[in-house]
C-alpha cells in the first residue's frame, strides 16, 4: 500500500525543501540583538546535602557556547546564509570567548561592540542525571551573571547606524530582543522602517514587554507559553483568538508559535497553518526560538511559501528537541531531519 495523494505531495515538498537548502546561498541577514554566553555544567546528582535540602552536583564536564543573537548568527552561517551580527559585549573573558568562537566559525564580528565596564551576560546551566541513568539528564539550576546598566547611547547610535546601512545589501532583517538594552524603541523603529523601504522581510523575536516595538513586522516568533501569557493578559478566548487580536493590533504579517511537543502553528489574518511534532520522545527545548528564527530566515530568503515555512521551522525545532548536547541548527542536521521525515512518510503505508 503506497502513499496517498496528500502524503505523496508532502513527501515531494520535503524533498524539494532539502534540495533548495543544499544549494549555496548568497543571502545576507542583518541580525541585531543581545549577545550572551551560555555555559553548560554537566554532572551526577544522586544525594542531598546534609546541611540543606539541595542536590549535590558532581561535575563531570563543562563547556561554553554562544547564546542569544550570537547563537542565531551561528545557525544562519551553518545554513549557508551570511550573518551580519550587531550586538554589544563587555571587555571581559566571556566576551572574548564569544568573539573567539564566532570568528572560528566564520561569523562576521566586526559590528559587535566591546564596551568598558560592561559585564557580558553569562547563563550558567547545571544539568544533572543519576549515574545509572546517563541518558536522562535534566536541568537542575540556572543562574545568570549580568548587569543591566544602560549601554552608552553613543554605542547604540553607532550600532544602529551600521545596521541600517547594512540593510542596503541585505535580504532579511532579524531583531533578537532579550531585553538587555541593544534593542530600544528608537532603534527598532529605524530598523523596521528602513527594512520596509527596502522591501526586506523582518523577523522579530520579542520580549513580551517589548511588543510595542514590533509594529508592521513580517514574522513574530513566540513560544506557546508566551502566547498563553498574552492570552490571559488580554482576556482572549483561546490561542487563535489571541493570535488574531495581536495580528490586528500590531499589523503583523505572521505569528509563528512554537509548541515544542505540540508542533508549530503559523497564524495569519486569513488562515492557520499547523504542523505537528513527529518526535516520540522530545528531550529538551533550549534554543527552539533561535532555531525557528534561523529556519524562517532561510525560508523567506528562498521565497518559500507559508506552508513549507511552517514545515521547515517544525523540522528545525525537532532537530533541537531530539538532542541533549547540541542546541545549534546546521544545514547538515536540518537536511537530515527532512530526509527522516520523508522516509517516515514513505514507509508509513508499507
Amino acid at each position: 500500500m503506497g502513499m496517498n495523494e496528500e502524503e505523496s505531495n508532502q513527501y515531494e515538498r520535503l524533498q524539494d525543501l532539502k534540495k533548495r537548502l543544499e544549494k549555496p546561498s548568497q543571502s545576507k541577514v542583518v541580525l541585531v540583538g543581545d549577545v550572551m554566553l551560555d555555559r553548560y555544567i554537566h554532572g551526577y546528582a544522586n544525594d542531598l546535602n546534609s546541611r540543606a535540602p539541595v542536590p549535590v552536583l558532581k561535575e563531570t564536564n563543562r563547556y561554553d557556547d554562544v547564546g542569544a543573537a550570537a547563537h542565531v548568527a551561528r545557525g544562519l552561517e551553518s545554513l549557508g546564509l551570511h550573518a551580519l551580527l550587531h550586538g554589544v559585549i563587555g571587555k571581559d573573558s566571556a566576551g572574548k570567548i564569544i568573539l573567539d568562537s564566532l570568528n572560528e566559525e566564520g561569523v562576521d564580528c566586526k559590528h559587535i561592540k566591546s564596551v568598558e565596564n560592561k559585564v557580558t551576560t553569562v547563563k550558567n546551566r547545571l544539568i544533572a542525571s543519576r549515574p545509572s541513568l546517563l541518558h536522562n539528564e535534566q536541568l537542575l539550576l540556572r543562574w545568570d551573571i549580568e548587569n543591566r546598566e544602560d549601554i552608552p547611547s553613543s554605542t547604540l547610535e553607532v550600532l544602529i547606524e551600521e545596521a541600517v546601512k547594512n540593510l542596503d545589501e541585505a535580504n532579511v532583517l532579524i531583531i533578537s530582543d532579550y531585553g538587555h538594552g541593544v534593542v530600544n524603541d528608537e532603534g527598532a523603529k529605524r530598523l523596521i522602517q528602513r527594512a520596509k523601504e527596502k522591501e526586506i522581510p523582518v523577523i522579530y523575536d520579542p520580549k513580551l514587554t517589548g511588543l510595542h516595538r514590533t509594529h508592521e513586522v513580517d514574522w513574530v516568533i513566540f513560544q506557546s507559553r508566551g502566547l498563553e501569557l498574552v492570552r490571559r493578559r488580554i482576556n482572549a478566548e483561546d490561542s487563535a483568538d489571541c493570535a488574531r487580536k495581536l495580528l490586528d493590533e500590531y499589523n503583523w504579517g505572521h505569528l509563528m508559535v512554537l509548541g515544542g511537543a505540540d508542533g508549530v502553528t503559523v497564524y495569519t489574518n486569513d488562515d492557520i497553518f499547523h504542523t505537528p511534532c513527529t518526535l516520540t520522545n522530545p528531550l529538551q527545548v533550549i534554543g527552539l526560538i533561535d532555531a525557528a528564527c534561523t529556519a524562517v530566515a532561510s525560508a523567506v530568503s528562498l521565497g518559500i511559501d507559508i506552508y513549507d515555512c511552517a514545515h521547515l521551522a517544525n523540522a528545525a525545532c525537532e532537530v533541537i528537541m531530539g538532542q541533549m548536547d547540541n542546541f545549534t541548527l546546521s544545514r547538515e542536521n536540518l537536511c537530515l531531519r527532512l530526509d527522516e521525515l520523508s522516509w517516515n512518510l514513505s514507509i508509513s503505508q508499507r
